[in-house]
């Protein structure tokens, strides 16, 4: 593949995921309009959207095997279509059920067709392993951008014409991700080789062998090196989730306007861009396992931080810049492992599954945010406990071992 055309590849992976995360990272805008409009209640809203963090991960390892089988221009089409239906729905629903179903289930399955585990897998197929990193870490800094782009813009259209025709705009948006799939519509990418590096210049690898998914999921499933991945990304969702979500109602009990909320969630959204591209650079040079605990040690500090300082906004748009600069830079270098340990066949799989585990967390930041809200008037707790999981998180990456399983695995029965 030419640099043009690898360039090509990105941006339009990048596109795609600036217009899904762009969906998602902004639903916590539509919390209190919806629970206004429909009188269910901040616990019941709040339900709805952690089903959707959990469907949005759930959605990834399933579509993400269809993706490695078919190809993913095919799944990011269906992902688009299922996304705008959901969107479009929600204003004409006005139960749990209902809001479950369009924003639990329908658009949230759809966002997770055009998401991480599909747009890295099906780059990095098509990428030698030295430009994987910077890439994943590209292609997040489109969610970001998304996120940058949208939270001011859906608020912006919430305070003067109302949520439902914000909700509408962000169906109509969602759209645009289906001619955006074209580039990637292939069935199966050209494998590059990958590489290993000697003392003097970089020679292919012996290829490794050939494995059904069955046997390569069975293979990571007792790795600890993946679980312990698993480990660090479900306190990842369990972080972004609540904040996503709850970030609203936090600005609002400091009595701060709707503008601040919205100002912060588009800061992290642009310092994530520098955190996601700084991570994917980062992790072409060091070990990603290190990346990863020094991410997640930083949001403990950094939540600590916050809890002792007054609530004003700028209080609050130094935590948007600082977290946004750890948001969602745990991608790139979970996805480099994940493809070191396993390589690049089945990625968009196994990546997938540790998005599963990064949403189960996000259904229960989402989740227990509301409840605690309802329980005790506030958020102090959810808090205490992103600070607890943060540095867990950081603590299960150190023992994690960069060295391809696989290989490794096949060379011991030799």
């Amino acid at each position: 593949m030419t640099p043009r055309a690898a360039w090509a590849l990105i941006l339009t992976a990048s596109a795609i995921l600036m217009i899904t995360m762009g969906a998602r990272l902004t639903s916590g805008l539509f919390l209190s309009p919806i629970n206004t409009s429909t009188g269910l209640g901040i616990a019941t809203v709040s339900f709805a959207l952690a089903i959707g963090q959990f469907m949005w991960g759930a959605a990834q390892p399933v579509f993400g095997a269809v993706a490695d089988k078919y190809g993913s221009g095919r799944v990011i089409v269906l992902g688009g279509v299922m996304l705008a239906a959901g969107l479009a729905a929600t204003p004409f629903v006005s139960s749990e059920f209902g809001l479950i179903l369009t924003m639990g289930i329908v658009s949230a399955a759809g966002a997770g067709a055009g998401s991480f585990s599909i747009l890295i897998g099906a780059t990095a197929q098509r990428l030698p392993a030295n430009k994987r990193p910077f890439a994943a870490g590209f292609i997040n800094a489109g969610g970001s951008f998304g996120q940058f782009v949208f939270a001011p813009l859906m608020q912006a259209i919430i305070a003067s014409t109302g949520w439902v025709a914000a909700m509408f705009t962000m169906a109509a948006t969602s759209l645009l991700t289906i001619p955006l799939a074209w580039p990637l519509r292939s069935r199966k990418a050209k494998p590059v080789p990958e590489l290993v590096v000697s003392e003097d210049t970089p020679v292919p690898a012996p290829a490794a062998p050939v494995l059904g998914l069955g046997e390569q999921l069975k293979i990571a499933m007792r790795d600890r090196s993946y679980l312990y991945l698993h480990l660090g990304f479900f306190t990842c969702g369990f972080h972004i989730a609540f904040l996503v979500t709850h970030l609203p109602g936090e600005v609002a009990l400091c009595n701060l306007s709707a503008g601040v909320s919205a100002t912060a969630l588009a800061l992290i959204g642009l310092f994530n861009i520098a955190g996601s591209l700084g991570a994917g650079a980062l992790s072409t040079r060091y070990r990603m396992k290190s990346i990863l605990a020094v991410t997640y040690a930083a949001r403990a500090v950094i939540i600590g931080l916050y809890l002792l300082a007054p609530k004003t906004p700028t209080t609050f748009y130094v935590l948007a810049a600082a977290l946004g600069f750890t948001w969602l830079a745990t991608v790139p270098p979970t996805a480099g492992l994940v493809g070191k340990l396993f390589g690049m066949r089945y990625l968009s799989t196994l990546f997938g599954l540790t998005l599963l585990s990064h949403q189960i967390g996000g259904f229960f930041g989402a989740w227990l945010g509301g409840l605690s809200f309802v329980t005790y008037g506030d958020y102090t707790w959810m808090w205490y406990a992103d600070i607890v999981l943060a540095i867990g998180a950081a603590l299960s990456n150190l023992p994690i071992r960069e060295a391809p399983v696989v290989r490794v695995a096949a060379a011991a029965k030799a």
